[in-house]
This record gives structure tokens, C-alpha cells and sequence, in this order.
């Protein structure tokens, strides 16, 4: 199960962009984390997110992120 502290690597990450991201993007931003090996993983803590309200989802093809502001 993640906590709200493993969100924040991931929104620092979004925070910093200029442009929505795909989870792989994010995971690449991340290598130093061990907790996030995979973006499917990343996936899922960004849609938990998105279910909350944190995230936006863009549903291309792949799926991109941004922090709703």
C-alpha cells in the first residue's frame, strides 16, 4: 500500500515538467527510488491519485499525467 510520502517524488516530478507526463517519463525521473520499479506501479499510484482528485489523467495513447492545480 503506498502513503501520501510516496506521492510526493512523483508530484515533485510533475510539478517540475512543462508538459503532461507517461508514467515511464515519471519512472525514468525516478531511477533513484527504489520503491517505483516498474510504471506500472507509478500507473497506479497516479490513478489512485486521479480518484482523489490530486492528478489528471489525458487518455491518449499512452495514458499522461498532470497535478491538477
Amino acid at each position: 500500500m503506498h502513503t501520501g510520502r510516496d506521492f510526493e517524488p512523483i508530484r515533485r516530478v510533475l510539478s517540475e515538467a512543462d508538459e503532461p507526463l507517461t508514467a515511464r517519463e515519471i519512472l525514468l525521473s525516478l531511477e533513484e527510488q527504489d520503491d517505483f520499479e516498474s510504471a506500472h506501479r507509478v500507473a497506479t499510484l497516479l490513478g489512485q491519485r486521479a480518484e482523489r482528485g490530486d492528478v489528471q489523467v489525458i487518455r491518449d495513447s499512452p495514458y499522461r499525467y498532470e497535478l491538477n492545480t
